[in-house]
């Protein structure tokens, strides 16, 4: 089996939040696959069962709210006796532009705690993720929190939007291919966002650290 999971914060309030892509694109998987979500209380999580070409796939999102994600991801990895290597995690990160995303085989959480719950929980940083740009504040004020937790600024809602099912393919091309595959096929970045990959892939970017 393997699991495909989203992170967010459940609740109406956080539907439309940067903070909430994950669960966008996790319900983009679950509609092309013709799953359908239920509750599972003892794992804190809304979880989808499903095969895909075969392949005995669960789709996940956590109930815990953002900070904890981990507790339902370890849950269920335990449950179904996966490995890390089984899973997929789709996240935000506002240290990509909006409209890009990217791939990685593993690593550190940076900065972003719904990471940093799933590591904590399933013993290690040795699975994929995906994460989805959302950008930083227009403001600049460095209200994270705000950020995050607010609205999709509406000039990027067409980009996000597009990351998101851009995000849903690769998590599937991770599935049924590898990750390499799909590093290399969805990690170049969209051509209206070429200039800022410039900008944020500058040693002189600052990481700023995500909170719920």
């Amino acid at each position: 089996m393997k699991m495909i999971t989203g992170l967010g914060n459940p609740g109406r309030e956080y539907e439309k939040t940067p903070h909430n892509v994950g669960f966008v694109a996790v319900d983009s998987i679950c509609r092309s696959l013709k799953g359908n979500w239920r509750i599972e209380p003892r794992f804190k999580a809304d979880v989808a069962k499903i095969s895909d070409n075969g392949t005995p796939l669960l789709l996940v999102k956590p109930l815990t709210y953002m900070n904890a994600s981990g507790e339902a991801i370890g849950q269920l990895m335990h449950y179904y006796r996966m490995e890390p290597s089984d899973i997929v995690v789709i996240s935000d990160d506002v240290n990509l532009s909006p409209g890009r995303i990217r791939v990685r085989t593993e690593g550190g959480a940076g900065g972003h705690n719904g990471l940093s719950s799933i590591i904590k929980h399933v013993g290690t940083q040795a699975f994929a993720r995906i994460r989805i740009g959302v950008g930083q504040s227009r403001s600049g004020s460095g209200d994270l929190v705000g950020h995050v937790l607010g609205r999709i600024a509406q000039e990027n809602e067409a980009s996000v939007s597009a990351a998101t099912e851009t995000a849903a393919e690769a998590a599937l091309c991770v599935i049924r291919e590898n990750t390499e595959t799909a590093m290399n096929r969805y990690n170049a970045p969209p051509p209206n966002t070429a200039i800022a990959q410039q900008t944020e892939d500058s040693p002189n970017t600052p990481n700023i650290q995500q909170l719920d």
